[in-house]
């Protein structure tokens, strides 16, 4: 049986922080985005509105600050690994994050079949973000369904990695959900709970289960 993994990106892909964290710290505006995740975390923001405050922040934004916070981000350790073995028994991977398209499609380097994001302005930013291209919780749900036919598998065959409120839809739309340091949100709804800093090891606790 062919499978197909989602993963979040921030909080779970990336240990205790964001690819906007990662962006902002390049920029010396760590502070400022920690409070807006903060915010959008407790469902004090939207994503619309989170976007359009940091993408005021990133005014002076290059893709040298990008591959720069890309690189250096505190990411889990063996994701290449799993995505690796994932290929190798048939399965597909995706990434579906509402951070940046910019950073999130860089995992496609790593070996994800597929990696979607909020839709920002090219770099530098010369036009407005686009409250249309920014995803949701509920949007995770639409790509994950749209996956699901571009790979010729069903809702039945997924299993969702994630960690907080950004994951609720999706980890209640398949059957099998990873909750990877995750926050209250996700508290009692995940199929399997995992603490720590390796893939590898939130992967093992579904890898057997087909």
């Amino acid at each position: 049986m062919t499978r197909l993994h989602l993963f979040d990106l921030d909080g779970t892909l990336l240990y205790g922080s964001s690819a906007p964290v990662e962006i902002s710290r390049q920029l010396g505006l760590e502070a400022e985005t920690v409070a807006l995740d903060q915010a959008i975390s407790a469902g004090k923001i939207g994503p619309p509105e989170y976007a359009t405050r940091v993408h005021t922040l990133w005014a002076d934004l290059t893709e040298a600050h990008v591959t720069a916070a890309f690189d250096t981000a505190p990411w889990l350790e063996r994701i290449r690994d799993v995505w690796t073995e994932l290929r190798r028994q048939g399965d597909y991977c995706a990434v579906v994050s509402l951070s940046p398209s910019f950073f999130v499609e860089r995992l496609l380097g790593w070996g994800a079949h597929a990696a979607h994001g909020s839709r920002f302005p090219s770099l530098p930013f010369s036009q407005p973000v686009d409250p249309a291209g920014v995803l949701s919780a509920e949007a995770k749900v639409r790509i994950a369904d749209r996956l699901c036919a571009e790979f010729g598998v069903t809702r039945a065959d997924c299993v969702a990695y994630g960690d907080s409120l950004s994951d609720l839809h999706l980890f209640g739309a398949v059957p099998v959900s990873v909750a990877v340091n995750a926050d209250r949100h996700l508290s009692g709804l995940a199929t399997h709970s995992y603490a720590g800093k390796d893939l590898w090891e939130a992967y093992e606790l579904v890898r057997r289960v087909r």
